[in-house]
């Protein structure tokens, strides 16, 4: 299985997204669409939309999905099994207030 992510360095979405793809030992590509200019108008490009974060999966793109969005696509189409292991971080939440205000005194954003 071929798995692009197009993540933030540090976002509660991302992070889900991350959660799920070590819950199931799955390798992918971790893509940083805030420092990398042409990283983020390759997944607008590919998505149709802005809205992160975006997960390529054998050249199906889940556009601004969650963890657990994420989970369920691999589950329902037999990807990955079931399991009970527990993820560090949410898979389905934003970032805290917190989060965001560091966020915005180190971002580079070019959108």
């Amino acid at each position: 299985m071929k798995i692009k992510a197009y993540l933030k360095p540090s976002c509660g979405w991302s992070n889900g997204v991350r959660a799920i793809m070590q819950k199931h030992n799955l390798a992918y590509e971790d893509i940083d669409i805030i420092n990398n200019r042409a990283n983020y108008a390759e997944m607008v490009e590919k998505s149709g939309q802005p809205l992160s974060p975006c997960v390529e999966i054998d050249g199906v793109m889940l556009a601004d999905v969650s963890g657990e969005e994420v989970e369920n696509y691999l589950l329902s189409n037999q990807l990955v099994r079931a399991s009970a292991a527990a993820t560090d971080v949410p898979t389905n939440a934003g970032c805290s207030d917190e989060e965001h205000a560091k966020m915005a005194t180190k971002t580079i954003r070019f959108f």
